[in-house]
Formats: structure tokens, sequence, C-alpha cells
């Protein structure tokens, strides 16, 4: 698996939602008001919060993105996607665990940052995932990966991760 096939897609996708995006908000908005101007030593709520979903959010990103390479022999990229059903690691507790990482650190930098404008962003790329999802991904995975993307829809939800990972009565 090529280096460089991995980062065109991570700089593309994830580093323009995560990082290019919310640092364009806060330069255009000059939001940033970390702390939400409460009152110490509440101020450090926030932050920490964010810091946790941020952490947990790259846990399970990196670990989803090293599974498509791996297992999957793709790349999170939509041109360049996984030739293999994936279902090991972070993909046994949840469909979309990239999504889910996503989701974590744009509310983390939410909650970190203090912006208004961050959580604008958060609220809208969630909806358009909630949109994009089971509307046009998953009808795709379900034409290429068939019956065994089907059992695995039915057992593993799609953003929320399970409590115990799912065990597939098949092998991959």
């Amino acid at each position: 698996m090529s280096v460089l096939r991995h980062a065109r897609s991570i700089i593309f996708l994830p580093g323009i939602v995560t990082i290019i995006v919310p640092v364009f908000l806060l330069w255009a908005t000059d939001s940033l008001n970390i702390g939400w101007s409460l009152p110490k030593p509440v101020s450090f709520a926030p932050s920490i919060i964010g810091l946790l979903f941020i952490g947990t959010g790259l846990i399970l990103w990196i670990w989803s993105v090293g599974l498509f390479g791996t297992v999957g022999q793709g790349t999170l990229a939509p041109w360049d996607p996984p030739q293999k059903l994936v279902i090991r690691g972070s993909y046994r507790y949840v469909r979309n665990p990239m999504i889910t990482g996503a989701i974590c650190i744009l509310l983390g930098e939410t909650l970190l940052l203090g912006s208004a404008w961050l959580l604008a962003w958060f609220i809208l790329f969630l909806a358009i995932n909630i949109i994009y999802i089971p509307f046009f991904e998953e009808p795709g995975l379900e034409r290429r990966f068939g019956h065994d993307y089907l059992v695995y829809k039915q057992h593993v939800p799609r953003w929320i991760p399970r409590i115990k990972p799912w065990k597939p009565t098949y092998q991959e």
C-alpha cells in the first residue's frame, strides 16, 4: 500500500474537514473563545472534554485508516475504496469509525476552542453524513459486498459503537 496513495486521501478528506475548514473559520470569524467565557475553574471543563473527544476521534480514525489499507486493500477515498469488506478492529464495534472519529474531532475542537462557528461546522458536517451515508454510501456497499454487508449492517450500528465487538460466523 503506497504511502502517497494514503496521504492524498488523508489530506483531501479528513484534513480539509478537521483542520483546513476549522482554521479558516477561526481566522475568518475571530471566534476563538477557549473556556467559553465560563468562570474559573469551570472554564477548564470544555477544554478537557474537548481534548478527550479529539483523542478518541484520532484513535478511531488512525485505527480505521490502517485497517482500510491492510485488510481492505484500499483507502478512505471514494475514488480508491477498499476492495474487501473490513470487519476487524474498530469495524466490529461501529460501521463508520472514520466518520465517528471525524465527528469526535470536530466536537472536540468546538469544545476546546469555544467557537460557535465551529459548532455550526460540526452540525453541518453531521447533517451531511446523516443524509449521505444511509442514502448514498450504504447502497453502494450493499452492491459491492452483497450479503456479507447486509449481515454486517444488521449487527453493527452505524455511528455509536457497540459495547462488545461483533464476531461474524464466517471467516473474512
